[in-house]
């Protein structure tokens, strides 16, 4: 089937680098403006064959100039993740870096800002994120082993909602490259797993009504923005396609394996989804300044690793992840840097970062009742 076309304003211009079987799309700035039109059929694209010999497909949309000094979301993340990846010769050297610009605030959203180029980067993020959907389903088409995507952009998305900004996040970055995955693309189920230490409010309730598009959410109980409660699970014709397994504080890497295997797995296998996208927020690490989970390295290359082979297994390898939270910038650097390493079948080097000994003993009766409550809700 031929792809359709698609072309979002202010969308980048897209350059490729190979090496080691990972294929880059880089987002560019021009001046005080952005590339534009990046209007083409994927099936045309004469570098579709590195598509499908890549395994790791993924784009950088830093955001430079979105940044407020001391704020945990600030211009540092992206940047330090591309160091990392350098650092572990798992891609080339290419950053733009953008002026700094004056700061404004948006009320009632949460601790969120937007600065001169805020609107014009975040559509390059979302555009960024909607791209590597169009090469992932374009290799698919080519590739029973298509590569995994991963945008690595900012601002991130989840909290989103339709009036506005909310909790750091300026576009639903996650739930519009669903809809373009539907309507660009025909691929009628999405399943979104929401990994984030936050609940995803912006996403659950965008698609709460939708039974197409499956949002499962793991989350520390309680945290901001106080939404994601068990029994939260979609109304209307949607009742049944939304999951929230909120985890006591605590909860970490065995909790996060059990989840894996008694609740996101099922879900998967009887929803059926043509494409699995992932709201990677890396700030439920046990380092993570506004976190109060124990996930470590290691629980994020677990993580990766069987995300990516269970969209092998239920939609053809179609998988595309999206960066959200994380603000420590080691942990976040070589978390990410780890869930390429698994996306590539390379070995896991998280034992050179994780300390076992500042973890502590995770509530597994807690975790355990949880997830048989979920279990019964869902009949899973």
């Amino acid at each position: 089937m031929e792809l359709q076309t698609f072309r979002l304003p202010y969308l980048a211009g897209c350059r490729y680098f190979q090496r080691r079987s990972i294929l880059r799309r880089q987002f560019c700035t021009k001046r005080s403006g952005f590339c534009i039109s990046c209007s083409y059929s994927l099936d045309k694209d004469p570098l579709i064959e590195k598509l499908t010999d890549a395994r790791v497909i993924y784009s950088v949309a830093p955001a430079m100039g979105h940044n407020q000094e001391a704020h945990p979301e600030s211009y540092l993340r992206v940047p330090a993740i591309v160091s990392a990846l350098e650092k572990a010769e798992l891609t080339s050297k290419a950053m733009n870096q953008a002026s700094e610009q004056g700061i404004i605030y948006i009320d009632g959203s949460g601790p969120t800002y937007a600065t001169a180029t805020t609107f014009q980067e975040s559509l390059v993020a979302a555009g960024a994120g909607l791209t590597l959907v169009d090469s992932v389903v374009a290799a698919s088409n080519c590739s029973q082993n298509p590569p995994t995507g991963f945008a690595l952009i900012r601002p991130p998305g989840h909290h989103a909602i339709p009036k506005g900004p909310m909790g750091f996040c300026v576009f639903g970055n996650v739930a519009i490259a669903a809809r373009h995955a539907q309507l660009v693309h025909g691929l009628k189920r999405v399943f979104i797993i929401d990994f984030d230490v936050h609940h995803g409010n912006g996403t659950n309730d965008a698609f709460y009504d939708d039974p197409d598009i499956y949002f499962l959410s793991t989350h520390h109980d309680g945290s901001y923005p106080g939404t994601g409660k068990i029994d939260e699970i979609g109304h209307g014709d949607g009742e049944g396609t939304t999951l929230n397994l909120p985890l006591p504080g605590g909860s970490g890497d065995i909790s996060m394996r059990t989840v894996f295997d008694e609740v996101i797995v099922p879900s998967a296998q009887r929803f059926k989804p043509d494409i699995i996208l992932v709201s990677a927020g890396y700030d439920a690490h046990v380092l993570d300044p506004l976190g109060s989970l124990q996930f470590t390295t290691g629980t994020y290359y677990t993580l990766a690793s069987n995300i990516k082979e269970l969209a092998k297994d239920l939609c053809g390898g179609r998988c595309v992840f999206f960066l959200e939270g994380g603000y420590n910038l080691d942990s976040l650097s070589y978390s990410v840097t780890d869930s390429f390493r698994a996306f590539l079948g390379e070995k896991s080097l998280a034992s050179e970062f994780d300390n076992p000994a500042i973890l502590y003993e995770e509530p597994s009766t807690k975790v355990k009742q949880a997830i048989q409550r979920v279990k019964h809700i869902h009949s899973l």
